[in-house]
């Protein structure tokens, strides 16, 4: 791992910095499955791409410097790398998780480790001592997102990973929304960190990956056997890719939040606008304890239009903002939890914790900040009853 202590430098040269061999500034695309060996038990360190792979090695070397952890393990997608930490669990484990989580978070719980005697249940992670008052010995783990998506309600990581620690259970953190560049949880306490790398550490729409990284020796050397094991790994094509990505995180960014910032404090004040989420506005739930772990409030807003406004008119009548799965591209996307994101969470569940039918998510792109405010408010006017 490298000496910078800057982190906009570390997204650039930290981990495994170019290639000695060659003296390339980038790390070349190792595009094989197997390696030669010289004789029997006689390797270079490589033996089979699935186990391991110079290129991923060095994405997973960069996204564990990043977070400050132990080690980093790289898979296909944002869900294997949920699935595989998840499989870290044994029957008759129980899973405390936020009460607004990724839709997919919670139907792999719900649909697949429950099959498996891996129960969950869903708590308000914002309450601490609530929060405490649910442990019970079957509890092995929070699992929390903050901002949560996509009410970007804020958790206190510290707070949780303090009562995880006094419980001895582990916190799990995604870091999707916020990347290593605004908010470190491993620093915080967390055991585990999580990210769909899909949206702001690729930050350009094309590939779809997964990022794990562990603060300890033991989790690493478990979820490297879970990750062999099962074998949910990236290829050296989208490892290349994401290291490419990473390397322009810190003016991404930049942009994006300053645009969000903007965009947030203007649906504010707009009259047809009913409410705003986002962690960067002075009147959010959580401002304060984020503006104590996080750089900033990120770049996800998510509103509601006041009841005389159609938000099937809203999203035909967008023309730059695409209405769109996923987010963190350059582009802005936008999209409806209800029926996309959050669709497989049960609708009582969706309205008990707010996540109401008439939630509009979005994700701040890095264009002119007036263009993206331009077309959100034809698309406002033309929904308008």
């Amino acid at each position: 791992m490298s000496n910078f202590n800057n982190i906009e430098t570390k997204l650039i040269h930290g981990g495994i910095d170019g290639d000695k061999t060659t003296g390339a500034v980038n790390v070349p695309i190792y595009q094989t499955s197997t390696y030669k060996q010289a004789g029997l038990g006689e390797n270079t360190g490589w033996e089979y791409s699935r186990t391991g792979n110079p290129t991923r090695a060095a994405l997973e070397t960069l996204i564990a410097e990043l977070e400050g952890g132990v080690a980093g393990f790289a898979f296909a997608s944002g869900m294997a790398a949920t699935t595989t930490v998840l499989s870290l669990f044994k029957q008759g484990d129980r899973i405390i998780i936020s009460s607004n989580v990724y839709g997919g978070t919670f139907r792999v719980l719900d649909k697949v480790f429950k099959n498996l005697g891996i129960t969950y249940s869903i708590e308000d992670t914002t309450n601490l001592k609530a929060l405490e008052s649910k442990i019970t010995p079957d509890v092995k783990a929070f699992f929390v997102e903050s901002p949560a998506n996509p009410l970007l309600t804020v958790t206190d990581l510290a707070g949780v990973a303090a009562i995880a620690k006094k419980h001895n259970i582990l916190t799990i953190v995604d870091n999707t929304f916020m990347t290593p560049y605004l908010q470190r949880p491993i620093e915080l306490g967390a055991d585990i960190v999580v990210h769909s790398a899909t949206k702001y550490l690729g930050g350009h729409s094309d590939l779809v990956a997964g990022l794990a990284v562990v603060n300890s020796k033991e989790l690493a050397e478990r979820l490297a056997f879970t990750q062999n094991a099962t074998g949910a790994v990236l290829g050296p094509f989208d490892s290349f890719l994401l290291i490419r990505g990473i390397k322009t995180l810190g003016v991404r960014l930049d942009r994006h939040t300053e645009n969000a910032e903007t965009i947030a404090k203007y649906l504010e004040k707009h009259d047809a606008v009913k409410h705003v989420y986002y962690p960067g506005l002075p009147t959010a739930q959580g401002y304060e304890i984020n503006k104590k772990q996080a750089k900033n409030g990120g770049a996800m807003i998510s509103f509601e239009l006041r009841e005389n406004y159609d938000i099937k008119k809203f999203f035909r009548a967008l023309k730059l903002v695409s209405l769109a799965e996923s987010l963190g591209g350059v582009e802005s996307l936008v999209c409806h939890p209800a029926t996309m994101t959050h669709a497989s969470i049960p609708k009582e569940i969706r309205e008990k914790v707010g996540i109401t039918d008439g939630l509009i998510r979005l994700s701040v792109g890095i264009e002119k900040v007036d263009d993206i405010i331009a077309d959100v408010n034809a698309a406002i006017e033309a929904a308008k009853a």
